[in-house]
């Protein structure tokens, strides 16, 4: 059993990224490898291309980040109202059902009568009506407050009133900093330029945030072959481990699609002995939520649904040989599956992260970037 506290480690807070680099690919990359501890290489993610082998398989998570950080007020006080949208329950023409993690410096109740814009709190946007609580979220019915007999979106709603989800920690850096960005910044440097057109993700795939069209063309261009899946990064992200050990900690539930294709291309590549990187952390949890090769139904039927999966060390690897990933939180279950990789486990990522944070590496959702090979 793996305590939450044996996953703490210092950091400057002067390390954490505020903003990405431009161009993305010039983010730095700390080069290590599961199997043997003397590999420490410094780089940089535009050199993938010559450190990576070209019959590599690259999987990557598609998914595309929706606007959905909610600012409101309480329609009759003018109350501040702070939100994050998870997911559409039900949709009618005229009105919709969310799901949304909402707070409020006084108490939210059932029927208290909210309304979200972009800017100014008070100017129409959405009017949103609280139903019932669900676990940390509520459940809340809403509807054009400019036209409410309008047809109803919700991908339109949340472009017109939402912002970018950025994580906690990246705000409350720039607020101590005094570091104001556009949310339209945000909205372009928070988003996988290889992002599908349909959302559903409350944060970034951000190890795919590295990548850019220059590189992509490069990777393409020397042979190597990618792959698409699709999680949909929800709530469970901004969680924080509270039990005592990592296993005790309810793990979220996230969907996930993976089409005949890519299962076709793993099969493949695990017949014939070519490694399969993958890019990001949730490409990695999709994976590994997968029937294990030789199980059947890998190759003849895309796969859906729904994973818990928690992976600490200790975990059998099903799928993924190698992988490519920001520097994660600490007390984070991210942490734990990344430790999960090396023989060393969380002995070895501290010391991994020791030598990124003397390097000064960035770290977090802008930060930069480690590649764990074999």
């Amino acid at each position: 059993m793996l305590r939450t506290d044996e996953l703490d480690y210092d950091l400057p807070e002067g390390l954490i990224a505020r903003r990405p680099v431009e161009p993305r690919h010039d983010a730095r990359l700390l080069v290590v490898s599961r199997s043997d501890d003397t590999r420490l290489q410094h780089a940089h993610v535009r050199d993938l291309p010559d450190i990576l082998e070209s019959t590599d398989l690259l999987v990557r998570n598609v998914s595309r980040v929706v606007p959905a950080r909610l600012e409101g007020c309480r329609r009759e006080t003018g109350g501040r109202v702070q939100g994050l949208y998870l997911q559409t329950i039900s949709s009618e023409i005229d009105h919709a059902f969310w799901r949304a993690l909402l707070k409020s410096n006084g108490r939210l109740r059932r029927g208290t009568e909210v309304v979200f814009a972009r800017g100014d709190a008070r100017a129409p946007g959405v009017h949103a009506r609280l139903v019932e609580r669900d676990d940390a979220a509520w459940i809340i019915r809403v509807e054009n407050a400019d036209v409410p007999a309008h047809p109803f979106s919700t991908p339109e709603a949340l472009n017109r009133i939402g912002a970018t989800p950025l994580p906690p920690y990246i705000l409350g850096a720039r607020q101590r900093d005094d570091d104001l960005i556009s949310d339209d910044d945000d909205r372009a440097w928070y988003q996988t330029i290889y992002a599908s057109e349909s959302g559903g993700s409350v944060a970034a795939p951000t190890a795919g945030l590295h990548f850019s069209n220059e590189l992509l063309q490069r990777l393409e261009r020397d042979g190597f072959e990618f792959r698409d899946v699709i999680l949909h990064v929800g709530e469970g992200t901004f969680k924080p481990v509270e039990s005592e050990s990592i296993e005790a900690h309810p793990m979220h539930s996230e969907r996930f699609e993976v089409g005949i294709e890519t299962l076709r291309a793993l099969t493949r590549a695990r017949s014939s002995g070519r490694r399969v990187i993958a890019i990001g952390t949730t490409t990695a949890r999709t994976l590994e939520s997968l029937p294990a090769p030789g199980e059947g139904g890998t190759s003849r039927d895309p796969i859906s649904g729904e994973t818990r999966i928690l992976i600490a060390p200790g975990h059998e690897w099903r799928w993924l040989d190698g992988l490519m990933t920001n520097f994660h939180l600490p007390r984070s279950t991210l942490l734990a599956m990344v430790a999960a990789l090396f023989p060393g486990g969380v002995d070895r990522i501290k010391e991994i992260y020791s030598e990124a944070i003397g390097r000064e590496y960035r770290f977090y959702s802008y930060g930069d970037a480690m590649l764990i090979l074999p």
